[in-house]
């Protein structure tokens, strides 16, 4: 397979050239031949009415004197051989060759054309018919002429020649303006092309179009695109590293600072506490962690890391409810699960769904106080799978509902538990999900409602 540009353009426009000059030279070649035989033939003919005007009468006898005109008609540098005969219907040979390779039809209307072979050599030969009166008798005279046909080729050939010469030169002008243009045009990518090779290794910004023709620049384009969506995800993990580095710094130093301290302690019971503490300590980074890696995850889901299918969102709040029905009894919240669905299928990840659902909840039962309510909701409607996470905690104000989206804005007391991710990770895994989330407060007494809207997947086609 050919693989330089230059080439496989060069062939896209030899086939059809050369099919071009191929059928050009073709009806080059038949039309020389048609003017040459056009030529020819009215040589002969001219010569055959001339030699039949000398046909006569003499003493009651038909007699014939060639005249010289006749045969200078076919001078030529190619030296043709020139042959005839005049014959009358009675077989009378009147003049020229005996074994002249003429059979005239004497009830021709029209001169007759007729190419033969005559001493090895090709001959062109055209019979003429006259009518000659004697004394009331109607008698018929054939005269036929004929000429080799070296001339005849020699005309075609020069013809011939030189629209084939004429086709070749444009054949040859066309590929060396390919080869140039071509040349020339490239140019602009072969320059897009150095100005990648020769880019720093962290440098992200987008490549100039400049000079590039109008046909290549969706190609600088793409480019343009993909590096905007590498730069993205840079920076995300950019922004994650400084994220996990700066909040697990805090964390870390007073777990040192609490080992340093326990170390010191010769009291068992005061190094319990510590202990407690530390594992407290611990299991706090271990929460924070999970949740980064979660929010790491949601902001890259739109990767093919994450493949994505049918889920039903109903089974997956039915484990979520499971997993989180220990902390509802801890704390004695009635936590429930409230539809008339039998299943609520969406497209996505169902590992990130999951993780969706368990931060919903999972902050409701954390900020409802003891005896209060956490109710999760399933409903179809317009085509989407509505969730709702509705509790009778203290709400949030208005003023920063939009705020707590926003990775670490904790609207909490300084003394809750909480690492200020939950919402912001739910709110990345419904736009991956192309859904939307908004809260709301409840139609009566206190609390916060969180309304998650996914497009529902549509059902397959009942087979009857």
């Amino acid at each position: 397979m050919i693989d330089s540009l230059r080439l496989r353009l060069l062939w896209w426009l030899l086939i059809p050239m050369a099919v071009y000059v191929g059928l050009s030279t073709s009806d080059a070649y038949d039309n020389a031949v048609s003017s040459a035989t056009l030529v020819q033939d009215r040589a002969l003919l001219a010569s055959a009415r001339m030699i039949a005007g000398q046909v006569g009468w003499n003493e009651g006898a038909p007699v014939v004197s060639v005249p010289p005109a006749a045969l200078e008609l076919f001078a030529s540098p190619a030296q043709d051989a020139v042959y005839y005969q005049v014959r009358m219907d009675d077989d009378t040979l009147l003049a020229g060759r005996p074994d002249f390779p003429a059979q005239p039809d004497f009830a021709a209307l029209y001169p007759v054309y007729t190419t033969t072979t005559f001493e090895g050599r090709p001959l062109r030969v055209v019979s003429y018919i006259r009518a000659l009166f004697d004394e009331g008798t109607l008698r018929m005279v054939a005269v036929s002429v004929g000429q080799t046909m070296q001339g005849r080729q020699q005309m075609i050939d020069d013809q011939w020649h030189a629209s084939l010469r004429r086709q070749i030169v444009l054949l040859l002008l066309a590929i060396s303006l390919v080869v140039l243009g071509l040349t020339m045009e490239l140019r602009p990518i072969l320059a897009v092309k150095d100005a990648l090779a020769t880019r720093q290794p962290d440098s992200l910004t987008p490549l100039q179009a400049g000079g590039l023709q109008q046909e290549l620049r969706p190609i600088v384009e793409a480019i343009n695109q993909y590096i905007f969506r590498l730069n993205a995800q840079v920076t995300v993990q950019k922004r994650f590293v400084a994220d996990a580095a700066h909040q697990l710094r805090t964390p870390l130093a007073v777990i040192d600072s609490q080992i340093q301290f326990a170390r010191q302690l010769e009291d068992p019971q005061r190094v319990a506490q510590v202990l407690a503490s530390l594992q407290e300590g611990s299991r706090s980074m271990t929460d924070l962690t999970n949740k980064l890696l979660l929010l790491s995850q949601a902001e890259a889901s739109n990767g093919s890391a994450f493949p994505r299918g049918p889920v039903d969102l109903l089974s997956v709040a039915a484990m979520v409810l499971e997993e989180l029905a220990g902390l509802a009894l801890k704390k004695n919240i009635d936590l429930g699960l409230e539809t008339t669905l039998e299943s609520a299928m969406v497209t996505g990840n169902e590992a990130q769904l999951g993780g969706m659902l368990m931060n919903l909840i999972d902050n409701a039962l954390r900020y409802t106080p003891e005896d209060g309510k956490v109710t999760v909701g399933l409903e179809h409607r317009r085509k989407q799978i509505i969730v709702t996470v509705t509790d009778n905690g203290p709400g949030i104000p208005a003023e920063v509902r939009e705020r707590v989206f926003e990775r670490f804005y904790r609207n909490a007391r300084p003394d809750q538990p909480g690492s200020g991710l939950g919402l912001a990770i739910v709110r990345e895994i419904v736009q991956a999900s192309q859904g939307a989330i908004r809260l709301e407060v409840p139609a009566t007494g206190t609390g916060l409602v969180v309304v998650v809207s996914l497009p529902a997947m549509a059902a397959p086609p009942t087979v009857r």
